[in-house]
């Protein structure tokens, strides 16, 4: 932990982290809210050029860096200096300097959980290689907790990697042995499938998407498979207790659904930082 941190001033490492940290939330925000929407794009051309018709022509350059960022009620672009993080949002007051509309509280949120995890899991790591995976690690879930809340959606195009990065990681056993890498990765997938047509079957109604599927798989690629029980008795009693909150604060219809891929990343990304911490006590217990 601490002690590896002891060649650089651990202080100076724990702020640089933190800086890092921030500024990458600033990037996630771009992801969250841009890879949605350069997906539903993507999905409208290939339905267009089915059918034989031609995309718009500027939506085709949409991308994660173009266009440039811009407020999306008046459409006056954003200075290099608004974009700083956290300092941006109060510089500006949380409203667009144009035209005064609120600012999104997603995003000094964002970035600061982005900071303090990124701090939490160097700090616990200290400046090693390990550390550094494990940091990719959490930037990925953060910015799939974004986009699953906003849209219920996990995309592949971060699942996937994710998953295969997890196994290529645990080659050199990093975080768990490769053998307990790749029956992590199998065993969470089919855990949730197995539930998922369960549930299909009795009801005839789907309870849950097939990212999440892919998303355990990850964590169990990751993490391995010793590690998917606390993730998912985790995972699921966070979902209960939030949900179960929201219908009694906001009168939610029980029947609305909730996204489960952030109690997933929340619960994969205890588990990287305690989870073997929690497990020995957890059996020691028993």
């Amino acid at each position: 932990m601490i002690e590896t941190l002891s060649v650089y001033p651990v202080e100076l490492t724990l702020i640089l982290s933190l800086i890092l940290g921030l500024v990458v939330g600033s990037f996630l925000n771009v992801v969250i809210y841009r890879l949605p929407l350069q997906l539903q794009n993507s999905w409208r051309h290939d339905a267009m050029d089915f059918l034989g018709q031609e995309p718009p022509a500027e939506s085709k350059k949409f991308s994660l860096i173009y266009p440039p960022s811009r407020c999306p009620s008046c459409e006056t672009l954003i200075k290099p200096w608004h974009n700083i993080p956290i300092i941006g949002y109060l510089l500006l007051k949380g409203r667009c300097k144009s035209c005064a509309e609120p600012i999104s509280l997603q995003y000094p949120a964002v970035e600061l959980i982005c900071g303090l995890l990124t701090l939490v899991v160097v700090y616990h790591f200290g400046f090693t290689a390990q550390a550094a995976w494990a940091v990719l690690f959490t930037w990925v879930l953060v910015a799939l907790t974004g986009i699953d809340v906003n849209h219920q959606l996990l995309p592949d195009s971060l699942t996937l990697p994710l998953l295969w990065l997890g196994l290529l990681v645990n080659i050199t056993s990093t975080f768990t042995p490769l053998v307990d890498a790749v029956i992590g990765a199998v065993a969470g997938y089919l855990v949730l499938w197995s539930v998922y047509w369960a549930f299909k079957l009795i009801t005839g109604k789907e309870g849950m998407g097939h990212g999440d599927f892919k998303l355990l798989a990850a964590l169990g690629a990751w993490l391995g498979w010793q590690q998917l029980p606390m993730i998912i008795l985790l995972s699921s009693a966070v979902g209960a207790l939030i949900g179960t909150i929201g219908i009694l604060l906001y009168g939610r219809e029980r029947q609305a659904q909730i996204a489960f891929g952030p109690y997933l990343a929340i619960a994969g990304w205890v588990a990287l930082v305690a989870g073997e911490r929690i497990t020995n006590s957890y059996l020691q217990f028993l």
